[in-house]
């Protein structure tokens, strides 16, 4: 059975792992705010290169130009990264997901050097190994994002797509707007309207309908081949298994921030 629906069966012990995780009980202050934003922001940015990948793969992006195989996936792909590369910021100038995250990072005081060190170091020519090895990332967080490379270098639309398909598992949103929410309770105030608008922002473009188009890309992408689907679980299990490790990193730090203050 190569379907869509042994692929989510077989997912649903480690999506129920991820949906329960014990990271979102001790999220409870912006300071445990910050430290999760300092891990995750990798992960908003290696999604673009994952997104990228898959662009580069689906649609044409040489010259001379050619149709491609497949116009409902292309416009997929370039739908979301419209969305995600070239949105507007809460004073509708064009900015991308990746930078409005950053700007809500800096206003709530979080700590953007290291990752503004690694563009920095990849605008300058490095590898993503070298960069990563050059700047202050915490081991598990390097892993999660060497991973990803790790599925991109394979060059495949099958492996890339089920990384970006199952392994994005972003259940968080809904428990920073209610921090922020009792933040400005007790500030009288909206001291983080960035982090605001991002959540908010990230939640109205993906909308609806992006879930069920990269399912339906996993689809035509694997056919009737029974290695391409072997392969889709494959890297979907692991991937879910990557983001769950850097789940359980981010809540140990957040947890030993909490002993130290207690």
């Amino acid at each position: 059975m190569n379907t869509i629906a042994r692929i989510e069966t077989e997912l649903a012990p480690l999506k129920k792992e991820l949906k329960e995780h014990k990271l979102y009980k001790n999220l409870s202050s912006i300071e445990d705010v910050k430290i999760f934003m300092e891990q995750h922001v990798y992960a908003v940015w290696d999604f673009m290169s994952l997104l990228k990948a898959l662009q580069i793969q689906l649609t044409t992006v040489t010259l001379p130009w050619i149709p491609v195989s497949n116009p409902t996936i292309s416009q997929f792909i370039n739908e979301i990264v419209l969305g995600e590369e070239s949105d507007v910021n809460e004073y509708n100038e064009p900015q991308s997901h990746f930078e409005i995250y950053l700007d809500a990072m800096q206003q709530i005081k979080a700590n953007t050097l290291p990752i503004d060190a690694l563009i920095a170091h990849l605008k300058n020519g490095a590898s993503v190994e070298d960069a990563l090895n050059s700047i202050d990332i915490h081991t598990d967080t390097k892993a999660f994002v060497t991973h990803t490379f790790e599925v991109i270098s394979t060059n495949e639309a099958h492996k890339i797509a089920a990384a970006f398909t199952f392994g994005r598992e972003d259940l968080i949103p809904d428990m920073f707007l209610q921090i922020i929410a009792q933040s400005e309770k007790e500030n009288n105030a909206n001291p983080y309207s960035k982090l605001s608008y991002y959540l908010h922002r990230h939640i109205e473009v993906d909308g609806d309908n992006h879930g069920p188009l990269s399912l339906k890309m996993i689809t035509e992408l694997c056919g009737e081949d029974s290695k391409k689907w072997d392969d889709v679980l494959a890297v979907a299990k692991a991937a879910l298994r990557s983001r769950i490790q850097l789940w359980d990193t981010i809540n140990s730090l957040i947890i030993s921030r909490h002993d130290k203050t207690a």
